[in-house]
């Protein structure tokens, strides 16, 4: 019997700090999903309706992209007034994997 509770007791012991660091880590965005970074580009179109801005941009290294073309839904979408396409910008962008938004936008 002895045996028994001690087995139990060190079962509790090795178990709870395993289980609330996963409860811990489930309420928590992981910093490796939610990236931030600045870049600079030309803005190639504008849909006020749908909340998006296309622009060609240069390198952004703080999230890892390379220079392209590409649609960010604009966060929130009052971001885009004013804003036509062929106007050079400087912008935030936040990516979730290939998920994208620009934070700010303003002309450059």
């Amino acid at each position: 019997m002895k045996l028994t509770h001690s087995m139990r007791a060190a079962s509790i012991l090795l178990l709870v700090p395993i289980a609330t660091g996963a409860f811990a880590q489930a309420g928590k965005p992981s910093a490796a999903a939610m990236k931030t970074g600045n870049g600079m580009g030309a803005i190639t179109a504008v849909d006020a309706k749908g909340g998006t801005v296309t622009i060609k941009h240069g390198p952004i290294p703080s999230i890892g992209w390379p220079a392209m073309t590409m649609t960010f839904k604009a966060a929130p979408p009052s971001l885009l007034k004013g804003l036509r396409s062929g106007q050079r910008v400087a912008f935030t962008a936040r990516a979730k994997g290939m998920a994208a938004e620009v934070t700010a936008i303003s002309p450059h």
